[in-house]
């Protein structure tokens, strides 16, 4: 990317920032991609939470995790505290795969389940968890895997 692309980049991330808190229901399918792929895609992995009330407005979209090119730690218990701190009804899981190909791992498949338990447990609800890869996103609940 060069260095106009990456200002040009931090300026639609800082745009959309913007749209969220002032309509912070993300109302379409298509806006949610576009919200994860806008946010998420890089070159190194990260793991973001949105946490929702109960009317799907976003309180918080956090940045829970950085990594490296292939990996990010994520700790279940720490994206459950952090939705109980804010009060939470419902979250969304956003991580990328450097990559290019969103195809969800087997560690990402267990963590989910993992985070999913805790969500039940708490009453919680867990829409959805959503891989970005290079120009495509893909959805564990599509899949069925939630």
């Amino acid at each position: 990317m060069t260095p106009q692309e990456e200002t040009i980049v931090l300026e639609a991330r800082d745009i959309l920032g913007r749209y969220l808190s002032q309509n912070p229901v993300i109302g379409s399918w298509q806006a949610l991609m576009d919200y994860c792929a806008l946010t998420v895609r890089g070159p190194i992995e990260r793991f973001h939470v949105l946490y929702l009330d109960r009317k799907n407005r976003i309180i918080s979209d956090e940045l829970l995790s950085t990594g490296t090119v292939d990996l990010v730690p994520v700790y279940p218990r720490e994206v459950i505290k952090r939705a109980l701190m804010l009060n939470a009804s419902a979250l969304i899981l956003i991580h990328n795969h450097p990559s290019g190909d969103p195809t969800p791992s087997e560690a990402d498949l267990s963590m989910t389940k993992e985070i999913q338990k805790g969500c039940k447990y708490l009453g919680l609800t867990l829409h959805d968890h959503i891989i970005v890869g290079a120009g495509t996103e893909l959805s564990l609940r599509a899949l069925g895997k939630l």
